[in-house]
């Protein structure tokens, strides 16, 4: 039970009793909205902020886990500030964070700290994002992949469950690469479509 999002046991259930020989690397995308009081400035981080640089990353090294991709929302619907990407060798070493003694202390933070968070397991479906860019439209939806609004070089991914939500689901979710000073037509909110342009501060996907 957590105070930002509502947790999807079925899927939680699906990653908890993969077959071994069906488990391997996923990916998992975080996109989160901080509460008015939890050490923001002016939309971004504060340096005493402390999940400024996002993760806990001795936790995720314990796990085998790696944070491949984290940037600041600068424009975009919903009210949201920072969206994540780690990568995890298997799904359960993702459940198996969970059971740390300090990624609880870490979770007791994040729970003062997040307003909504929607936290989705993705599976590429093809090579992973190789050009490092200044910019990132990162979109997700629910349903038939959405036409293009960018020209730049994108990657997709299925979404393999919400694990957990704002009460949508989700089916895809796609990363363009975007050149500065591109204006981009982001599209008004809609239930089934989610389209942020971001700022990376961590970008090394394996």
């Amino acid at each position: 039970m957590v105070t930002y999002g509502l947790v999807d046991a079925d899927y939680a259930t699906r990653l908890r009793t993969v077959a071994d020989d069906c488990d391997g690397p996923i990916y998992m995308l975080t996109v989160t909205s901080f509460r008015p009081d939890s050490g923001q400035l002016f939309g971004r981080p504060s340096i005493l902020d402390p999940d400024s640089r996002y993760a806990p990353h001795g936790m995720f090294s314990a796990v085998g886990a790696n944070l491949c991709f984290m940037a600041d929302v600068i424009a975009g619907t919903g009210g949201w500030n920072r969206v994540g990407v780690v990568r995890y060798p298997t799904r359960r070493a993702f459940l198996s964070l969970g059971d740390r003694d300090d990624t609880r202390d870490w979770n007791a933070l994040k729970e003062r700290r997040a307003d909504r968070m929607i936290l989705l397991g993705l599976m590429p479906s093809g090579d992973l994002p190789a050009a490092l860019s200044q910019r990132v439209l990162v979109e997700v939806w629910h349903g038939s992949a959405p036409a293009p609004i960018a020209a730049g070089t994108a990657t997709e991914f299925e979404v393999e469950g919400t694990f957990i939500s704002d009460s949508r689901q989700w089916s895809g979710a796609r990363y363009t690469t975007i050149d500065p000073g591109t204006a981009l037509p982001l599209e008004p909110a809609r239930s089934a479509y989610l389209g942020l342009l971001v700022e990376p501060v961590v970008q090394r996907w394996i």
